[in-house]
């Protein structure tokens, strides 16, 4: 087994459709690869966006241990049902920019999820994906959601509208 074969195709997972369909290319390279794939996932409080005092449970539900829960039944959630291969499931408080920067360092592969957000909503949120791409320590690999069309039912024949009076 050569040394790539041995390091792990590490995946970033947050339950979204992006991220699992970024687990799925994952198992299926490492299953080639022959070797173990780490689910990442990253969770870390953020009480910046509360604003005012909190009721008891509200607050309950935001402590970083009911968070790191939370986080930890995404990830159990997200990998279930895949088979053929060693799926290591590795939970990390942190950013996520970091936490898979940090992964990459010893991994073989590193694949990421992509939302396809407006380029305005990734410049004010960032981009998890973007960031892995520049500073990640390993080949990156970004696996877009499928976005699945509904059909529509038999257009009319299209009626040129005229968008308002013409001067």
């Amino acid at each position: 087994m050569s040394e790539n074969e041995s390091r792990p195709v590490v995946v970033g997972v947050d339950g979204s459709p992006a991220s699992q369909a970024a687990l799925r290319w994952a198992v299926e390279d490492a299953r080639r690869r022959g070797c173990a794939v780490d689910a990442v996932s990253a969770w870390h409080a953020d009480y910046g966006v509360m604003i005012g005092p909190l009721p008891a449970e509200v607050f309950a539900e935001v402590t970083p241990q009911a968070l790191k829960a939370a986080a930890q039944k995404v990830l159990d959630r997200a990998v279930q049902g895949f088979e053929g291969v060693e799926i290591r499931r590795i939970l990390v408080e942190g950013d996520p920019r970091d936490v898979l920067f940090n992964a990459s360092e010893n991994a073989a592969l590193l694949v990421v999820g992509n939302r396809g957000h407006s380029r305005l909503v990734e410049a004010i949120l960032g981009s998890v994906s973007a960031y892995c791409v520049h500073h990640a320590s390993c080949p990156v690999v970004v696996v877009r959601e499928l976005k699945v069309e509904q059909e529509r039912p038999a257009a009319e024949p299209a009626v040129s509208l005229t968008p308002g009076p013409l001067l």
